[in-house]
């Protein structure tokens, strides 16, 4: 049976994560409240904000501040885009 969360981002029952993603409290927080519907939005908007900031992901720096959007992502009032970030055209 497939473990299920109240998505803090949904706000409804989802599909939840198939393990936590970080061996952290962190993680378990992201585990328990985060879907795999919102994970996958977090995964382009971290590869958006790696991107536009130009940021090295092995770099304690890039993953603090990669941490604090997650953070606010997630469990704040979001995050907002870039000022200079211009959506892709298809």
């Amino acid at each position: 049976m497939a473990h299920t969360v109240f998505c803090v981002r949904y706000k409804r029952e989802m599909e939840g994560l198939d393990e936590p993603p970080f061996d952290s409290e962190f993680g378990q927080k992201i585990y328990k409240n985060v879907s795999q519907a919102a994970w996958s939005e977090w995964i382009d908007r971290q590869k958006m904000l790696l991107n536009e900031y130009r940021l090295q992901p092995w770099t304690p720096q890039a993953q603090q501040f990669l941490v604090e959007q997650m953070e606010e992502f997630f469990f704040g009032s979001g995050t907002a885009l870039p000022q200079e970030y211009v959506p892709p055209s298809h």
